[in-house]
């Protein structure tokens, strides 16, 4: 294959460290969002969706994702990458990387960056189940899930799998599927997952009959802003347009136009241009975006219509974002896409390998949320709930708000 490409190499690690950011942005993200009481937990949930993901990926994730044989379109064999023996390697006591991929970087380079892509993913779920479940609970969620059903979507998707350009879908149809950077893979699913697991385990206390209101917008903007940075090695595009149209929408319905808005704008736009990126025109990812931001903030409040308390919006921003950056391939993919030279072959099978995957994530996650719940239960107790999660589930306060009250009126006396 050649040499080591270093300029290639450079650029992967710089993606791989952006796209590791956006977990943490996230955290921030999300954090913000929930009562002062569950910041902690939240970011705990966050910081299981990095190491759980870590260990998983380098025990049989990556095998299952890329490395393996793959086996019926869905997935690869885990056993030909078991603990990265596929591309690290000791030599002279040192360990080192086996080999270079088709862009002559190395192998352990591409395991870095996709790995950070499965964080990523697995962190987006956090935010639909909020303020109730358990620490312990969510991280055998998370080996299970990466196990069951991110890797095999990887594969599926980006390793030449059922739902790939070159797969079984594509070929029947006779139109390629296009998924740049996770349209299916990372948002749809993630989005699926996290509805899954909202109606497995209810409410929270007092949904639907009193506000949740986030205790720090400065750190959902933050988060926002993090994100957005990191999604320069996720891909780059609509951020902008989506959170103006989301600001306009938002400034019909209630007369304002709100940080909480322009931080879910932006990131509604990202993960609508997330699986169009190399596909689309400058003028069509502006449009995609401007869409992405109405429907994404319309959808927003769907969860208090059918009841379901998806406490951070990831349907609503994550779910209808990326299956309407997935479908509007159709319409505007360069060459293929209905208004950019295409015909209707590339709509239809973009719209097959969103529903597939949904079906997909929809199973997978039920399957485990379910056992789970059955088993040792998703749920802290109502009183712990009420009381705050982050002192039933982590023993700690983000904010010592009494500590400094007392150290207050020390000081005035």
């Amino acid at each position: 294959m050649g040499a080591i490409d270093s300029g290639n190499t450079a650029w992967i690690l710089t993606s791989a460290s952006l796209v590791f950011l956006m977990t943490p942005g996230v955290a921030f993200f999300y954090g913000g969002m929930v009562r002062a009481k569950a910041v902690l937990n939240m970011l705990m949930l966050e910081a299981a969706a990095l190491s759980v993901t870590m260990i998983i990926w380098t025990l049989w994730g990556w095998s299952i994702a890329y490395a393996g044989s793959d086996i019926g379109g869905i997935f690869g064999d885990p056993a030909s990458g078991f603990l990265l023996k596929d591309s690290m390697v000791a030599q002279d006591g040192v360990f080192t990387a086996t080999g270079l991929n088709g862009n002559n970087y190395p192998v352990s380079v591409d395991v870095a960056f996709q790995v950070a892509f499965a964080m990523i993913t697995v962190g987006l779920i956090c935010g639909a189940i909020a303020e109730r479940v358990k620490y312990s609970t969510w991280m055998i969620f998370v080996a299970l899930w990466v196990t069951f059903d991110y890797a095999p979507m990887a594969h599926m998707v980006w390793n030449g799998g059922l739902l790939s350009a070159d797969g079984a879908i594509s070929k029947a149809i006779g139109a390629a599927a296009h998924d740049f950077a996770g349209g299916t893979v990372v948002h749809i699913n993630a989005a699926v997952a996290a509805l899954i697991i909202v109606l497995i385990i209810g409410k929270r206390k007092g949904f639907g009959t009193q506000p949740f209101r986030p205790h720090n917008v400065p750190f959902v903007m933050l988060g926002a802003f993090l994100l957005w940075f990191g999604w320069f090695g996720f891909n780059a595009g609509s951020a902008s347009a989506a959170m103006l149209s989301w600001g306009f929408t938002e400034k019909i319905r209630s007369g304002h136009y709100t940080a909480m808005g322009a931080a879910s704008g932006m990131v509604a736009g990202l993960v609508a241009i997330t699986p169009a990126a190399d596909v689309v025109s400058p003028l069509w990812a502006i449009v995609m975006g401007a869409i992405a931001g109405v429907l994404t903030c319309l959808a927003c409040g769907l969860k208090f219509k059918f009841g379901y308390d998806d406490s951070l919006d990831v349907v609503g921003v994550h779910g209808v974002g990326g299956f309407t950056g997935t479908i509007l391939i159709g319409f505007f993919g360069e060459g293929t896409g209905l208004l950019a030279g295409g015909d209707w072959k590339q709509l239809v099978v973009q719209l097959v390998i969103a529903l597939v995957a949904i079906l997909y994530s929809a199973v997978i996650t039920a399957i485990i949320a379910f056992a789970l719940e059955k088993t040792i239960g998703w749920r802290v107790t109502e009183a712990q709930e009420v009381g705050g999660i982050d002192l039933a589930d982590q023993g700690e306060r983000a904010y010592d708000f009494a500590g400094t009250a007392s150290s207050v009126l020390k000081e005035v006396k």
